[in-house]
């Protein structure tokens, strides 16, 4: 009888720690289920206030068009597409050349004007920049001071950027970026096609 006594008590103690493992189960899985459900709050405030960001930045994008193209004026060599202004190379320089021109200089004047303009409208939580997309047609250049499109391109993009700055716009407000002939509007091997695929292009994005 003793013995039996014995082994009621030891499997009432399994059953107390047997019970209060259970318990312990129970409450960290509620803990997991709890930040499981906190992380997906988050996750869904976090693309809500991504998505509002986005739409701002969006607004402010389309006022800056709006006030650059009526700034610049409604010239055939500047147009809109998609979601970038689009100058032909030729406003700013001459054929394989990365200095600006006199007469591009003037339209960077007035977009310096509109970017700090723009950057006293644009909340600061906002981390916007212009980029400056430099590109090429696709016949090749190989000169002692550009040996690919891609260098000219570069140093095209480069050039607005150094004369904005220069102009009073905040240089962490700016990114340059070279394409070369890689990314053409057009595919034709015509000099018409060539002249649209020398470009530079003006995108309002975030970092």
């Amino acid at each position: 009888m003793l013995i039996v006594a014995e082994d009621a008590a030891a499997m009432a103690a399994l059953r107390r720690q047997l019970g209060a493992l259970e318990s312990a189960l129970d409450a960290s899985d509620k803990k997991d289920k709890d930040a499981q459900s906190r992380i997906a709050d988050l996750g869904q405030r976090l693309n809500v206030a991504l998505a509002q960001r986005v739409q701002e930045l969006s607004r402010y994008r389309s006022d800056f068009f709006g006030r650059l193209r009526a700034i610049i004026g409604n010239r055939p060599d500047v147009r809109i597409v998609g979601d970038r202004f689009v100058f032909q190379a030729e406003v700013f320089f001459d054929t394989g050349q990365a200095a600006l021109r006199p007469e591009g200089r003037i339209e960077l004047d007035k977009l310096a004007g509109a970017l700090i303009e723009l950057e006293k409208q644009i909340p600061p939580e906002i981390p916007w920049v212009l980029r400056v997309d430099g590109h090429t047609d696709i016949r090749p250049i190989a000169s002692p001071q550009f040996p690919s499109n891609w260098a000219l391109s570069a140093s095209r993009a480069i050039s607005v950027v150094q004369y904005l700055v220069g102009r009073g716009v905040p240089p962490q407000r700016l990114v340059a970026a070279g394409f070369g002939e890689y990314q053409p509007l057009d595919p034709d091997r015509t000099e018409e096609a060539f002249q649209r695929n020398r470009r530079l292009e003006l995108k309002l994005t975030e970092r």
